[in-house]
């Protein structure tokens, strides 16, 4: 089993807005799409780590009629690792393979590059799998059972990203047509881009 692990507990400083609640179309936000994206992949065990606005976040899902199972990080100010690791210790059980990570910023990857990124991790021995497209990686990264107690031990001012670049292969890297997986939304100018393309 592979649970996904969705990041969306910063505060979204530089958007303004808390970025798990911005539309995308008269059905989703950014938080709502990329659950649904999960679920249509057949990933079963979605887990959003939220803790900025957590109530509110949490209630837009339900509101939705978006299934998740939701973590409060309630040291979310530390940074993004710690939400990492919120959400790690959640998903950490017999039986899982490993875990798929994604931010609430990357909203628009689809079911199928999830899918494919799935695919490659059953197929391969490669410790971490991520999308790539030529030179671009993206998101979601699945990281094999294998590298938990890396990502445990790492240094919380550096986060996954060490682990992330010692572990990417070519074996790992799974080449996809998809702007969705690389499109980072952080600014309210690349949230109007965005929005514009939609």
């Amino acid at each position: 089993m592979v649970p996904a692990v969705v990041l969306a507990a910063g505060k979204s400083t530089r958007m303004g807005r808390t970025k798990a609640l911005l539309p995308l179309d008269a059905t989703d936000t950014f938080l709502t799409r990329i659950v649904r994206s999960f679920r249509a992949a057949g990933v079963e065990d979605v887990v959003v780590v939220l803790g900025h606005d957590a109530e509110a976040v949490a209630s837009s899902l339900a509101a939705r009629g978006v299934a998740a199972r939701i973590v409060v990080n309630t040291e979310y100010e530390r940074g993004q690792f710690s939400s990492l690791m919120a959400g790690l210790q959640v998903v950490d059980r017999p039986g899982v393979a490993g875990m798929l990570l994604t931010l609430v910023d990357v909203p628009l990857v689809t079911p199928e590059t999830i899918r494919a990124v799935v695919a490659r991790h059953r197929a391969s021995a490669a410790p971490l799998i991520r999308p790539v497209n030529g030179s671009r990686h993206g998101h979601p990264v699945l990281i094999d059972r294998r590298l938990f107690d890396g990502l445990r031990q790492a240094d919380p001012g550096q986060g996954a990203k060490p682990v992330v670049r010692a572990y990417a292969s070519a074996a790992g890297d799974v080449e996809v047509n998809d702007e969705g997986a690389f499109i980072d939304v952080d600014t309210p100018e690349e949230y109007a881009a965005l929005t514009r393309a939609e």
